[in-house]
């Protein structure tokens, strides 16, 4: 940037272009035409998407079986854009309950299929069936006698004719006009991989819980792993008065602990009652009331609404919903105050 400036000072460079003096630039191309180029391609690929179904055999199921009785893990390895899609294919599997990693055929002549053990399945991806570095990783695979699945789109291929279970990804043209950059194909193998995680997912019983535990950080994880434990305020942070408080010490409380309410409990610890905000304004609108002698045991809300303490955090958050409230308390199934949450903890928590 600094020789830029210097240059344009010095006379080297011509001044920065006004955008309003520009001269206007007309695209090579027509939004009709880019229209029917992207629909061409959509049409090309549900085409073989359809043609597959039928496709989806008793291979597949083979496929299936060998994959759900492995004791390790399913090891996917492809060469340029079936790599692509192979990396995929063993992220999703991975996340619905099929152990399963990515292994980049080139490296694992050169060291990597140390990673793949006599326990795993191996499932290649080749659209020719005939790639190279695939191929050449074949004899110390077979010699484990590590099971191998196939996905290709020649059946009579070297690799098809190698593997234990061949899965026909075969198409009748790609999307890409040239027919050189692999689009069709490569959609029909991802189809193909995502059959086979959700047939195994099915399979396995494996649950939206079971994917939470692996997805600890996603919005599903939060609202299908995190505990009222794990967000609510306990101990000297719990905002709480006794039964003979008066309405000025259930203010102060609320004040201090700033979660816009207060427990009210007996000895036991207890809960016998909330006052809020809500009832606050209810009390001062009532002419009876003399704020300066009242017990707020007298104005507090019986039976109030409680959660838990190893209740899902996102029930919280329903309750509140559900009934316009913005806190709830936490006792114990004895009936003891043991927390406190409001609609801003569940807010921190990203649970809503």
């Amino acid at each position: 940037m600094l020789m830029e400036l210097a240059g344009r000072r010095n006379g080297i460079l011509p001044p920065p272009m006004n955008p309003s003096t520009a001269p206007a630039v007309t695209p090579p191309f027509d939004a009709e035409a880019l229209v029917r180029s992207a629909r061409a391609v959509i049409a090309s690929e549900a085409a073989a998407l359809h043609a597959l179904e039928p496709r989806v055999d008793a291979a597949f199921v083979s496929a299936c079986s060998l994959i759900f009785a492995c004791s390790g893990r399913v090891v996917v390895s492809g060469m340029g854009k079936s790599g692509h899609i192979a990396r995929k294919i063993a992220a999703t599997l991975a996340s619905t309950g099929t152990p399963a990693f990515f292994v980049h055929p080139g490296e694992a002549s050169h060291g990597d299929l140390g990673m793949i053990t006599a326990r795993d399945v191996v499932l290649a991806l080749s659209y020719s069936g005939e790639t190279e570095e695939l191929l050449t990783i074949l004899p110390p695979i077979r010699r484990q006698g590590i099971p191998l699945i196939a996905i290709t789109g020649r059946p009579t291929s070297a690799l098809a004719r190698e593997a234990d279970v061949h899965l026909d990804g075969s198409i009748a043209s790609e999307a890409c006009p040239l027919g050189l950059a692999p689009t069709t194909s490569t959609t029909v193998a991802l189809v193909l991989g995502d059959a086979l995680a959700i047939a195994l997912l099915e399979a396995r019983g494996f649950t939206a819980e079971d994917f939470a535990l692996s997805h600890p950080a996603g919005s599903l994880g939060r609202r299908l792993l995190l505990r009222i434990e794990d967000v609510m305020h306990r101990g000297a942070a719990v905002p709480v008065v006794g039964a003979e408080a008066s309405l000025m010490d259930a203010l102060l409380e609320m004040g201090r602990k700033g979660l816009g309410m207060t427990a009210i409990v007996d000895a036991r610890q207890q809960l016998l009652g909330v006052f809020t905000d809500g009832d606050l304004r209810r009390a001062l609108d009532d002419p009876g009331v003399d704020p300066r002698q009242a017990r707020v045991s007298d104005l507090m809300t019986r039976r109030p609404k409680t959660i838990g303490p190893g209740r899902l955090a996102a029930e919280a958050a329903q309750i509140m919903e559900t009934h316009k409230i913005h806190a709830l308390l936490v006792t114990a199934a004895d009936g003891r105050l043991v927390g406190a949450l409001n609609i801003h903890d569940l807010l921190r928590a990203r649970v809503v």
